[in-house]
């Protein structure tokens, strides 16, 4: 097997996902990121939470079945690949993917950070720099309307941005990504959530050994009183795994 082919995708709660390593992930994206001529991709990094939301948002359920990309991102999507599937699904968080793309490619790599507050991509954007040494494209927070989405969307387009960053919350960015694609024209489009405020230090990484435990989430929201709330979602995706498994 090449390092860019792929293993067989599987179908997770009617959810695509692909049973990629960090590795083979970050070859395939790096691939689109610079082929000739330019397709826009959408990457969507699954978690539990996406799989709860989407019960109910069918828009959500199209734009992951469309993706060309779904990687594992949290512990609960293994968990539930081998409860239900019988398989063994590496994980490819987001923060690893967007690290990992500027850590190869750095000057050439040209960025467009969308989402969060106003103020903290043109943060992210100032670290990855110093980090990295990545081309910003762009910046622009993510408090616009949807009336507003076309027009953030034809300013990345003209940014010429390889990799869109877009941490809108979930559902909103990856829907975003996928409806405005011809506008906005990334060949790399990735719903990334908090990774924008992460890479601001407005938001902290989880310490290393959570991260290689896949037990982040628990440190997450411990820790965190705003996401206290998200913490119910996470039994119900447990309990939803465990009537799936029963009903075979």
């Amino acid at each position: 097997m090449s390092p860019t082919s792929s293993p067989e995708r599987l179908v997770l709660f009617d959810l695509p996902l692909d049973p990629v390593t960090l590795d083979t992930a970050l070859d395939r994206l790096s691939g689109w990121l610079f082929e000739s001529p330019a397709t826009p991709h959408t990457v969507v990094t699954l978690n539990p939470e996406f799989i709860v939301q989407s019960r109910t948002q069918p828009e959500f359920v199209r734009v992951m079945q469309q993706a060309d990309l779904v990687t594992a991102d949290g512990v609960g999507i293994v968990y539930a690949a081998r409860q239900l599937l019988g398989a063994e699904v590496p994980r490819a968080p987001g923060f690893d993917l967007v690290t990992g793309l500027m850590k190869r490619h750095g000057p050439e790599l040209r960025v467009f950070f969308l989402g969060s507050k106003p103020g903290v991509a043109e943060q992210a954007a100032q670290n990855a720099v110093r980090d990295y040494g990545i081309g910003v494209a762009g910046v622009h927070h993510g408090y616009f309307k949807p009336d507003e989405d076309q027009r953030v969307a034809e300013l990345v387009g003209a940014s010429g941005a390889h990799l869109l960053l877009t941490g809108m919350g979930a559902g909103r960015q990856e829907i975003f990504n996928d409806y405005w694609k011809q506008l906005h024209r990334a060949p790399v489009a990735i719903g990334c959530g908090g990774v924008i405020d992460v890479l601001a230090g407005a938001a902290q990484l989880a310490p290393d050994w959570t991260r290689k435990l896949g037990v982040e989430w628990v440190w997450r929201v411990a820790g965190d009183r705003k996401r206290w709330g998200r913490a119910p979602r996470l039994a119900q995706f447990v309990a939803m795994v465990q009537a799936e498994k029963r009903r075979g």
